[in-house]
């Protein structure tokens, strides 16, 4: 998308992270984003790349750190839209005690989730959310840990927005990006996403025949039923926004922050600064 394209991209053919990236370009130009007003943060793997591919403010962290540093620089700059792009393995694995814990902050921030089942990058082992049996080449028994539930795990501990999309329907795929940028607060976007190169299980096709939209009956204010539609997978699996509560933000809660300018505004007072310092001589 005009102003948001950049370079070229490593990713596989077929890989439905182009589709995410496509999309993310999209919400973008739909919100009315200007490139430096956006940081897009990754960690480590193909997902965690998703920075290098847009125009905008990027940061590439360690393997599991794309959330320190995002929820580092909307504390810093609160007028900043900082959005996560990163993998399951980054996110749920490395990554899994900084999202508990930014769900307990409710950060604004927005964390979108190249959930493929696999680690890509590392050549397919299993991840956190690889289904129990699946067989790789690190694995060839299949995986004997159970799956985690990252939507269940994500409502339990009182986030706020918590969706679930599929790369492969990018209609759909926009608008949940857009709603989740919109929202203030911590949005978690689970985004399952085919790995052409190293899951053979979880394929577009596979997708497609069991995944369903959430309708205009279901009410994601409802808790307890955005829990059971989080269970949901298999036969039947949902996307959509399962569950939506307004709560208080970090910066809500924080007078100096709420309050004051952004910290990146104020003036140093040097003199104080000098103090400090001595204090660690």
């Amino acid at each position: 998308m005009g102003k948001y394209t950049t370079c070229e991209t490593a990713w596989c053919p077929g890989c439905g992270d182009h589709n995410i990236l496509d999309a993310l370009k999209t919400a973008l130009e739909i919100i009315g984003k200007e490139p430096h007003e956006v940081l897009v943060v990754g960690g480590i793997g193909q997902a965690a790349k998703t920075p290098q591919y847009i125009n905008t403010n990027g940061f590439c962290g360690l393997h599991g750190r794309a959330i320190p540093p995002a929820v580092a620089a909307k504390i810093a700059n609160k007028g900043l839209t900082v959005i996560i792009d990163s993998g399951d393995g980054d996110s749920y694995g490395e990554g899994g005690n900084h999202f508990i814990h930014n769900i307990r902050r409710n950060v604004d921030i927005t964390h979108f989730v190249h959930d493929n089942q696999i680690y890509g990058l590392t050549k397919g082992q299993a991840s956190p959310t690889t289904d129990e049996g699946h067989v790789t080449a690190v694995q060839p028994a299949g995986s004997v840990n159970m799956p985690m539930n990252p939507l269940l795990l994500a409502i339990s501990l009182g986030a706020g927005f918590v969706a679930r999309a599929f790369s492969g329907d990018k209609e759909h795929l926009v608008k949940v990006m857009v709603d989740a940028i919109k929202y203030k607060g911590y949005a978690l976007v689970d985004i399952l996403q085919p790995c052409v190169s190293f899951n053979k299980i979880n394929t577009f096709q596979w997708y497609n025949k069991r995944i369903y939209k959430l309708n205009e009956t279901y009410d994601p204010g409802n808790k307890l039923s955005a829990m059971e539609k989080a269970m949901e997978w298999g036969d039947k699996i949902p996307i959509g926004i399962l569950y939506k509560e307004e709560k208080p933000t970090y910066h809500d809660k924080i007078h100096f922050l709420r309050d004051g300018d952004a910290l990146v505004d104020r003036k140093v007072e040097v003199e104080k600064v000098k103090g400090f310092m001595e204090d660690f001589v």
